[in-house]
Formats: structure tokens, sequence, C-alpha cells
């Protein structure tokens, strides 16, 4: 009995002195995300105290000549030239009260960057495009990827 006590005791006090990484308010959104239709994989990382991303995986990188597939319709001419793919779709947002604010989202389909709002809804994360006034917007739910 005494010898088990002791283990009992040994396991315990190894187990209770192991660090537990606590994860900071704002930073349950880091890590990979499948875009509402799940065309793309977004990377949600940190750069310094601000929250941005980027895609790094598209079902489609090439088109049908070979050619990585380029940001076409981005207004600055220079950024037509470079691919979607590791194109930084999100930036600027800051953690607030339950939700990631004051930043933007660049939509490659039609090259127009829009104000955007960001939350977590039941491990979900709820991205909310708008102009001027979060009423008129649009708001697509972002799954989490393994």
């Amino acid at each position: 009995m005494k010898y088990l006590f002791l283990s009992l005791y040994s396991v315990a006090f190894l187990f209770g002195s192991v660090p537990v990484e606590e994860v900071k308010p704002g930073d349950e959104i880091l890590g990979l995300w499948w875009t509402d239709d799940k065309r793309a994989k977004i990377e949600i990382y940190k750069k310094g105290e601000e929250y941005a991303g980027k895609i790094v995986w598209l079902y489609r990188t090439k088109d049908d000549n070979g050619n990585p597939i380029l940001d076409d319709k981005n207004p600055d001419e220079e950024l037509r030239k470079k691919p979607i793919l590791g194109l930084n779709l999100v930036s600027g947002f800051v953690y607030e009260k339950g939700k990631w604010v004051d930043g933007s989202i660049y939509d490659p389909d039609n090259g127009k960057t829009y104000d955007c709002v960001m939350k977590l809804k039941k491990g979900k994360l709820e991205v909310r495009g708008y102009i001027g006034f979060t009423m008129f917007g649009r708001t697509v739910v972002w799954t989490k990827a393994s």
C-alpha cells in the first residue's frame, strides 16, 4: 500500500508540474479554416497584436494552360501578376469583447476589399464583410480545418 501511495503521488506530482499552455483571449481563431464553399483554406495567424490570414490551399491553383491562377481582378496592376495561393486575404483585426474588429477582407473574385468583423459561434467562424455599416454586408461561415 505504501508503494501504491508513493507511485500515485509521483504521477500526480509529475502531471501537476507540466506547464499547460494557456490560450490568450482572441487566439482561439489561430489556425486553419475552410471557407464556406470549401474552395480555399485560410491560415489565421497573429502579426504582433493583430490577426491576419492568408490562402494556404486552393481547390484549383492552375488554369487550363498550367499557369498559376493570378489575382487578375486586383485594382493594383502590379498585384495582378501575383498568384492567389499565398495571398493575404484578411488583415488588421484586433480582438475586442468577444469578436475580432477593425479588420478588412479582400475578395479575389471581384478585386474589392471590405471592412470586416469576425466572431466565433459554436466553433465556427462568422466572417462578415461590409461597406460602411455592418448591416450592409454579407456573412459567410468558415469551419475549422484539421
